[in-house]
């Protein structure tokens, strides 16, 4: 209503609103009030001029035009809305095509969409008239047809969109089937920006039908529409020119009035209209192969994760892009392991892949990829689903984006019980206010009933947590929790996650850039640089880190006796691109301790007798940071 009042408020807007409520109110009212005057045939009368008893003058059998041209607005429009009706259909069903049928099936319908935006959609019309015969039907399913692809490839392109948001991922994690995230998840959520070029299309199909009409392919005697009487207008346009004029101007007008009204609406929403879609960046590729390393320290007993020799491709345009290249862990239950890294480093990407979430265009391999002892790497099916989203809780960086807007909050957690658990409707929802109150927010009964919208970063941040717990999760992963929260609420939710993981012996991986807020918070750390672990410690021996680039991360960190007038800690360089991996140690380029060896050789992860494991050829070495401290501190002492 805000927004309609908006529209209203600008003299376009106003303009359009009111044109576009007159067509449709003389759609209705006309063939009601005046299609007998339309229709009376006065043979004394033939080809008159204007007149007072007749504005618009007549035809070749005596009709009132401009009785005729307002009789034919209701199929004019009728018509034009029936084609665009088809367009949105097919269009949603192409758009979609992409997200249902996977990769393989959405390369073909989204290049068929890509060669029918080639052409015009006047030729295209006329391709589908011909196909579909001569006629009031044929025009409709022409024109229809004919604007399906420009509506696909924007419906393509919405869906995209909210598809990479982290409430979609979060309802695939569930195991919600990709046809109910499409209706409850993802339609919802580009409505606005649908309905608005509808509108638009249909100001278009309104035009693109009286030309069919026009060109005598459209509606044929003895019914007759705007396109109809201006090819009758033409004939005898040198004897009575409003014959042609008048049915044009209410094509104009009509398209018009669609049009703006459309426009206008989109302003005030703020949405798009259809257009051009923007090409993806290409990157270029480098394939780096890594030798495997077995991480064989732990028995099977109490592995929920058994991650061997764990890669994540994508297709490059000078070859294939492995971000993630080898990696092995494993993770015992109520064990917390920690991942960071520096943004690049591959972190997200393999919660990701231990997730199933990668994009359909990256292809995920590994010598063994266990949850509980299911195998992940098997095909995608409606056991492995359940396991999923009752197993496994993943809670996104963004709390923001992790929840849809369009949904209430309490509905969204009790999704999984009910898909996964049969639970009833009002069952679900009591278990979802269960989890609220688990996860510590106040008043849980009323925020159920409240939008994300309505909840603070850290309750939202909260609520994520407890839809992973709807199940009976072994493994929670969770992607940077802490981010765009304030200290205190940081402190909360990690605290919660720290409870969670006490009271059910639930195993916890928390990937964080902060590599002291993992120290604190988990048993083991996994160091992650360029696709690899390049080291894997307990927690506790951070302070004795062997390779140089987790003790740079460590150096990174202010703490209290941070000198404040010198400046801070950083580590020179910029990451590695994982679309040009360098020979040798990936780290080589930026470390102080670096040799010839480095840059030709990439060292082996290698696991001494106390189970820590790092991939350095000089591992352990002082940095001659390190060796100008000690030596003031002896200059000091002496």
């Amino acid at each position: 209503m805000r927004q309609l009042k908006s529209v209203l408020r600008t003299p376009l807007g106003l303009t359009a609103t009111l044109l576009t409520i007159g067509v449709l109110v003389l759609a209705v009212i006309a063939p009601i009030l005046w299609t007998d005057d339309a229709d009376a045939i006065d043979t004394s009368n033939i080809l008159a001029p204007p007149s007072a008893e007749h504005w618009a003058g007549t035809d070749n059998l005596g009709r009132d035009i401009f009785y005729r041209t307002l009789v034919a607005t209701r199929l004019s429009v009728e018509l034009a809305l029936a084609a665009t009706a088809i367009a949105v259909v097919v269009g949603l069903l192409l758009g979609t095509a992409a997200f249902l049928l996977g990769r393989r099936g959405g390369r073909l319908v989204n290049a068929g969409i890509n060669i029918a935006v080639a052409f015009p959609g006047i030729l295209l019309a006329l391709f589908f008239a011909v196909i579909f015969g001569v006629g009031a039907t044929g025009a409709v399913l022409a024109i229809g047809m004919a604007g399906a692809p420009a509506f696909g490839r924007l419906t393509q392109t919405l869906v995209a969109g909210i598809a990479a948001r982290d409430f979609v991922a979060a309802a695939q994690v569930a195991g919600v089937g990709r046809l109910r995230i499409l209706l409850r998840h993802v339609l919802p959520n580009i409505g606005e920006p649908l309905a608005v070029n509808a509108t638009i299309s249909a100001g278009g199909a309104l035009l693109a039908f009286a030309g069919l009409s026009f060109l005598g392919l459209g509606v044929q005697q003895p019914t007759y529409d705007w396109g109809r009487l201006l090819f009758d207008g033409i004939s005898s346009i040198y004897v009575n020119p409003w014959a042609a004029l008048v049915p044009g101007f209410a094509v104009i007008i009509a398209g018009l009035a669609f049009n703006l009204f459309g426009e206008s609406v989109a302003k005030a929403l703020g949405v798009g209209v259809v257009g051009g879609i923007p090409k993806l960046p290409s990157v270029a590729a480098h394939l780096d192969d890594v030798e495997p390393v077995e991480d064989t320290r732990h028995s099977t007993d109490d592995v929920v994760l058994d991650v061997r020799n764990l890669r994540v491709t994508f297709p490059g345009v000078r070859g294939p892009i492995r971000p993630v290249r080898g990696i092995s862990f494993a993770v015992r239950r109520g064990e917390a392991i920690g991942v960071v890294g520096e943004s690049g480093s591959g972190k997200s990407l393999t919660a990701l892949a231990i997730s199933r979430l990668v994009d359909d265009s990256g292809r995920v391999e590994a010598d063994r990829l266990e949850l509980l002892g299911d195998d992940l790497r098997a095909a995608d099916s409606k056991a492995q689903r359940q396991m999923l989203g009752t197993s496994l809780a993943m809670v996104f960086q963004d709390p923001m984006t992790s929840f849809n807007p369009t949904q209430r909050m309490g509905r969204q957690l009790a999704e999984s019980s009910r898909h996964h658990q049969g639970l009833s409707k009002k069952d679900a929802l009591e278990r979802a206010v269960d989890r609220l109150r688990s996860v510590r927010i106040t008043e849980p009964e009323k925020r159920a009933h409240q939008y994300p919208h309505e909840f603070s970063g850290g309750m939202r941040q909260r609520a994520m947590i407890g839809m992973g717990l709807m199940g009976t999760p072994a493994l929670i992963v969770a992607d940077e929790p802490t981010t765009a929260l304030d200290v205190t609420v940081q402190q909360q939710v990690l605290d919660l996650l720290a409870s969670i993981r006490e009271a059910d012996d639930v195993a916890l991986i928390l990937i964080s850039h902060d590599v002291t807020v993992v120290g604190e918070v988990c048993d083991r750390v996994l160091v992650m640089y360029a696709g690899r672990i390049v080291e894997d410690l307990r927690a506790a021996d951070l302070a004795a880190a062997q390779h140089p680039y987790t003790r740079a991360l460590m150096a990174a960190v202010p703490d209290m006796h941070t000198d404040l007038d010198q400046p801070l800690a950083v580590i020179p360089g910029r990451p590695v691109d994982p679309s040009d991996v360098p020979e040798g140690c990936a780290y080589a380029a930026r470390c102080p301790l670096a040799s010839a060896r480095c840059r030709t050789e990439d060292p082996a992860l290698v696991a001494d007798a106390a189970g820590h494991r790092v991939a350095c050829w000089h591992a352990g070495e002082p940095l001659p940071l390190e060796i100008e401290d000690r030596e003031l501190e002896e200059a000091e002492a002496s």
